[in-house]
């Protein structure tokens, strides 16, 4: 059962030894109960800012035919360059906090029109002035010329300078589907019933990041400094287990004769 506001925000105030608030009186919190209230939802962006990439704050569910494939897809149109990574977006406080740019992923699969043999491939990430330096020049020939020349098959993906479009390298020369992850500006929790979009078992985290500015709040630094240590370890071990988990052991399972 995922936590509440409202449990997240009474579990601080009872291990602060401090008054705990109701579902009734919880939106006129006054006091220490509103900063702890308050306090929970700047903890909660420390820790997307610090790991944005965190599967709780998955944009979507990966999808397509392959998990791999990504969360997010876009698809190309020939001739064209630049696609705006979060369709809807009217602008950059309301697109995706994070991009892995080191997973774009190029299909024709489920294209139309395409058949096998389909093209799967993943995408070079390039960075701007790389892009600028090796492949702008000639590729802007063509265009200038009127030439399609430099169409076709992309194989590097590009950064827009503004972070809200990306750009395919060569510019495709027909349709095909864009896959890439995308991560999510986590909601603001607000009513007391509101749930928070972590797994259970990392409430704490959010907990210890509170404490350390409710304790900074009241200036008793050796407790701020003993709920920052228990919030890295906390943000140390939730990385470890959901971004980069690595097996215990290593089993040599080789048979010797």
């Amino acid at each position: 059962m995922a936590t509440t506001y409202l449990t997240l925000t009474n579990e601080v105030l009872r291990e602060l030894n401090e008054v705990q608030l109701t579902s009734a009186n919880f939106s006129s919190a006054v006091g220490i109960q509103a900063f702890v209230r308050e306090a929970i939802n700047r903890s909660i962006n420390d820790i997307a800012n610090q790991e944005p990439q965190l599967p709780f704050f998955s944009a979507a569910a990966s999808g397509g035919t392959d998990p791999f494939y990504g969360n997010v897809t876009v698809a190309s149109v020939a001739g064209t360059r630049w696609y705006t990574l979060k369709s809807g977006s009217s602008s950059i406080t309301t697109d995706y906090a994070s991009i892995d740019w080191d997973d774009f992923y190029l299909t024709t699969i489920n294209v139309s029109g395409e058949s096998a043999p389909f093209v799967s491939k993943g995408l070079k990430f390039l960075s701007l002035s790389d892009w600028k330096r090796y492949v702008r020049d000639s590729e802007n020939a063509d265009d200038a010329k009127g030439s399609d020349a430099s169409h076709g098959e992309p194989r590097y993906v590009i950064r827009s300078p503004d972070h809200r479009k990306f750009g395919l390298s060569p510019i495709p020369d027909k349709v095909y589907n864009v896959h890439f992850y995308a991560y999510d500006v986590p909601t603001e929790l607000s009513a007391h019933g509101d749930t928070i979009t972590f797994p259970d078992q990392y409430a704490s985290v959010i907990i210890a990041r509170t404490r350390y500015y409710v304790h900074q709040f009241k200036e008793n630094l050796q407790q701020a400094a003993f709920a920052l240590d228990d919030y890295k370890t906390g943000m140390k071990r939730m990385k470890s287990n959901l971004i980069n988990p690595q097996p215990k052991d290593i089993t040599d399972d080789r048979i010797y004769f």
